[in-house]
């Protein structure tokens, strides 16, 4: 590219950084007339045709005053108190009040399965049975062993002056011991039968009669989703204010129409270290059995909150010493310190030394200076006096 392009380019990147400076910087035209630069040019690239000489002739005619002692001009806004951790939102996982993987006890072939996917079933219903044909031979010769040592002990003791008291001894020995193998072959028999442990619904079966299971071999899981309850992870300063019991609303992912009341079942008694975090666990009810194990809900829980100063972002101002509004009284600028809390679209959430009702600059910051007195935009105060009877008429 040639030298004189280059030049011209460079001219004109200076001269439009200059405009944007002029229009978009408070008090750029005041320091450039400071600078000697002639108000006709200011006036003519300026973004308004007002000059500092004739800002001090209308504050000369109106109060006799020079310029730098006139009042400058803001726009305020009054103070509104706003709520902090009033509200959480969070996303957890669901799971059934109870679930249960059936697994056979003994170790077998699958004789029969009474049960298939979706079935409804009760606690101690048999949902499936092991070949059990030598079993119920061990328990009948059981049956048979027990028969004959009750008989023999009882005619013992019938012969009480026949038989010495060691034969008497050895046959109640023999009765005792017969009944306990009867037992042990009854519960061996018993074994052989697969039974629910609790109350709910049956998922995939996933064997079938003739296999060869073992007692890691998952026959079925059964859920009991007459509730759910909800796992999820809240930041760690809502800690100190969740309490069991308190009421929750949860929305299924899948489901964004309906809405489940419940409550705070457990909270965990740690944060985790990693995410900041505590585990809190919900219950939700499901009478209408439309929930499933595993969906994802989003649960919201309110809270009586915190209340802090709500102020416009644009009156946050910031210097060596921090951030400070500027607030209004009796005329007179004051500043006050400020901390941000919380970060809202339309307001800042601040700790200061701020009541409800307070006026807050919010345009015309730059030309705000501590104990200074300020015009304020759109005062009533300074709205004139209506003539011959006639009713007021509002200044903006």
């Amino acid at each position: 590219m040639a030298f004189w392009k280059q030049l011209l380019l460079s001219v004109v990147a200076i001269v439009l950084c200059l405009l944007g400076w002029l229009w978009f910087v408070p008090g750029a035209t005041a320091l450039l007339a400071r600078a000697g630069v002639p108000h006709s040019v200011i006036a003519m690239i300026g973004p308004s045709s007002e000059t500092p000489q004739s800002a001090s002739g209308k504050g000369q005619g109106q109060g006799g005053g020079r310029n730098g002692n006139a009042a400058p001009s803001v726009v305020v806004q009054n103070v509104k108190l706003g709520l902090v951790n009033d509200r959480l939102s969070a996303i957890g996982t669901g799971d059934a009040i109870q679930s249960v993987t059936v697994m056979p006890q003994v170790a077998g072939t699958l004789l029969e399965i009474n049960i298939k996917s979706g079935d409804k079933v009760a606690k101690g219903q048999v949902i499936a049975r092991l070949e059990n044909e030598e079993q119920r031979i061990a328990r009948d010769q059981a049956q048979v062993a027990l028969k004959s040592a009750t008989e023999k002990s009882q005619l013992y003791t019938n012969l009480k002056s026949s038989v010495s008291r060691i034969e008497a001894f050895d046959a109640e020995i023999a009765l005792e011991t017969a009944k306990l193998a009867l037992a042990s072959a009854e519960l061996e028999l018993k074994r052989r039968d697969i039974v629910a442990p609790i109350d709910g619904i049956a998922g995939i079966v996933t064997v079938n009669p003739g296999d060869n299971v073992t007692t890691s071999t998952a026959i079925a899981t059964v859920d009991d989703r007459s509730e759910l309850l909800v796992d999820f992870w809240v930041p760690e300063r809502f800690a100190p204010i969740i309490k069991v019991g308190q009421p929750v609303n949860a929305t299924a992912v899948a489901r964004p129409g309906n809405l489940y009341d419940g409550s705070v079942e457990a909270v965990d008694n740690r944060i985790d270290e990693a995410s900041r975090t505590l585990r809190v666990r919900a219950r939700i009810g499901n009478d209408n059995d439309d929930l499933r194990a595993g969906m994802a809900f989003t649960v919201t829980m309110t809270f009586e909150g915190e209340r802090y100063p709500a102020v416009d972002p644009l009156s946050v101002q910031w210097d060596s010493e921090g951030s400070f509004v500027w607030r209004i009284l009796e005329g007179k600028a004051e500043r006050v310190p400020v901390r941000i809390v919380q970060r809202n679209p339309d307001a800042l959430l601040v700790e200061a030394a701020l009541a409800e009702g307070d006026r807050v600059v919010t345009e015309g910051v730059q030309r705000v200076r501590a104990g200074r007195a300020v015009q304020i935009m759109g005062d009533n105060a300074e709205a004139p006096q209506p003539a011959n009877g006639e009713k007021p008429v509002a200044s903006r």
